[in-house]
């Protein structure tokens, strides 16, 4: 069976009965951490210093400047936390690091609900990608001055010192595996509350971790809780040093839709189009008005996605679809490509132009025609939009060794999903959408197909290529089949949308649990 989760009625028992001793980690980190400094300084200089944000990053990441605290919109929402009586004096910031555009999406269901209860927010983030999405997923929260974004601080402790004095949050939540000891350490000594949410823990980054015992025991030791995804990561986080007592299991936050926010540089357009490949009208949105002729034109036709991409998986996908080309029921099965990262999109234009297809940019505006063979969106925000569109989605840093992007967000559009063997960052996701034939993976024993003609397509093959391109024909030649499986996959990620409820109430018992202790 998949991986299996604390179920709904599972009570949340208290974590701790005295904030925690501070863990030091040992010598040889932090002066490795302190000689690293200058070279990572430069390295940041080497990516980012013709960025117009150049110097603003540099300010946040080494602690010179940093923008305002997050206020309360109202007085009322600001409360005591062990007594749940409005105090207009209490301070609730919860500081949230996310360290990419995966993170980020993943969290921003919970952040949406800690500040429907009266929490502020300070969001951090590592890469420029995930710095991106945060800006422009809650670009109204940061206008509103209810939400702070910022690069993360290194993990040196005088930097970190200075940012948890500007910021003084009540807790630190850190997203699925990306933990920094001098950070813990600081906000032990703090008597801050550290959460790891969503936490996932490979047998890679196992390994890996292992490989720096005394630092990962130090981690582990000074982590208020880990709220873990399924069993296997919670076995692994004991077998680096943490307690049983800290550890929870509530299942994965990718199962939870996060609802895209529109913003005024990107007015939402709302048009009535009808979907002649599922034959009933639909109302669709886009973040962007010219995005109504597309739909127009690309749905008389089959479409499927390639969906953030890395290097290599355009290539694969472009392969597949000339041979879909060749099949005359499918001569007019129109691919529409979306790169991971932004800075990719010249280099995916490029190679489709040398394969030989037809191609039409998103970027400029060019509209889809009956020669169109393939669609890139290189565009940011849109990544929704283009799954609702799609009759199938392959989803990408899975046919490399990234781990997998999310299959939750084709799923949850009733979109029939396509995924690689490298989905380590998702695996028990995966297993969930293939035990109800709502997601198609080679070799993945959880797999149950809807229909046997789903079987039947993929008997007697044998590669991981070949198995994938039998499904996605099957999915875009029988769409009946393609339909039941995305009605499927809609199915299960509303059932279990219960997730973000069972974290949400373990985060908070936490936070009520460390202010009753300092109180």
């Amino acid at each position: 069976m998949p991986s299996s989760h604390m179920s709904p009625s599972d009570p949340v028992s208290p974590v701790l009965s005295t904030v925690q001793a501070t863990h030091q980690p040992p010598f040889y980190y932090r002066l490795v951490i302190s000689l690293l400094k200058p070279l990572y300084r430069i390295q940041v200089w080497r990516r980012s210093h013709k960025n117009d944000n150049y110097q603003q990053e540099v300010a946040q990441r080494f602690g010179k400047h940093y923008p305002p605290p997050p206020v309360s919109q109202n007085a009322a929402h600001q409360f005591d936390l062990v007594n749940g009586q409005n105090k207009s004096n209490q301070q609730t910031v919860i500081w949230c690091h996310a360290v990419s555009l995966g993170e980020t999406n993943t969290i921003a269901p919970l952040l949406d609900a800690l500040l429907a209860k009266g929490y502020q927010i300070w969001l951090t983030n590592t890469t420029q990608t995930g710095f991106a999405r945060g800006a422009s997923r809650f670009a109204n929260d940061i206008a509103s001055g209810r939400l702070s974004h910022s690069y993360v601080p290194v993990d040196t402790p005088a930097v970190v010192e200075t940012f948890l004095a500007h910021v003084e949050p009540i807790a630190a939540l850190f997203v699925e595996t990306e933990l920094w000891a001098n950070i813990l350490s600081k906000l032990s000594e703090h008597k801050i509350p550290s959460i790891l949410v969503n936490g996932r823990l490979s047998a890679s980054s196992f390994k890996r971790y292992q490989k720096i015992e005394a630092v990962s025991t130090s981690m582990m030791e000074n982590l208020t809780l880990i709220i873990a995804q399924d069993d296997e990561s919670a076995k692994r986080f004991r077998q680096l040093g943490a307690q049983s007592a800290q550890i929870r299991v509530a299942g994965s936050l990718k199962w939870v839709i996060n609802t895209p926010q529109i913003t005024a540089k990107n007015p939402q357009a709302t048009v009535e189009i009808e979907d002649k490949t599922k034959n009933k009208a639909l109302k669709k949105e886009s973040n962007v008005t010219s995005a109504a002729n597309t739909e127009r034109d690309a749905l008389a036709r089959p479409i499927w996605v390639a969906a953030s991409t890395h290097s290599g998986e355009e290539a694969a996908a472009l392969t597949l679809h000339t041979r879909l080309l060749a099949e005359s029921a499918l001569h007019k099965v129109l691919l529409i490509i979306v790169p991971r990262h932004p800075e990719r999109f010249d280099e995916v234009a490029t190679l489709i132009k040398a394969s030989g297809l037809t191609m039409a940019r998103r970027s400029l505006d060019e509209q889809i025609t009956d020669q169109t063979q393939v669609y890139l969106a290189d565009s940011m925000g849109e990544l929704m939009h283009w799954y609702k569109l799609a009759d199938v989605a392959l989803v990408g840093g899975s046919l490399v060794d990234i781990g997998g992007h999310n299959p939750v967000e084709p799923a949850s559009v009733g979109t029939p999903v396509l995924i690689g063997r490298y989905t380590q960052s998702c695996q028990s996701v995966v297993d969930k959408l293939a035990s109800a034939g709502a997601l198609y993976q080679p070799y993945n024993p959880y797999y149950q197909a809807i229909h046997k003609q789903d079987q039947e397509a993929l008997d007697n093959q044998t590669t991981d290529d070949t198995l994938i391109y039998e499904q996605l024909k099957l999915w875009l030649s029988e769409t009946e089949l393609a339909l039941t499986a995305g009605k499927a996959g809609k199915t299960m990620t509303l059932e279990q949308q219960s997730v973000l409820t069972r974290q949400l109430s373990m985060i908070e018992e936490v936070i009520k649990e460390y202010s009753a202790i300092k109180a």
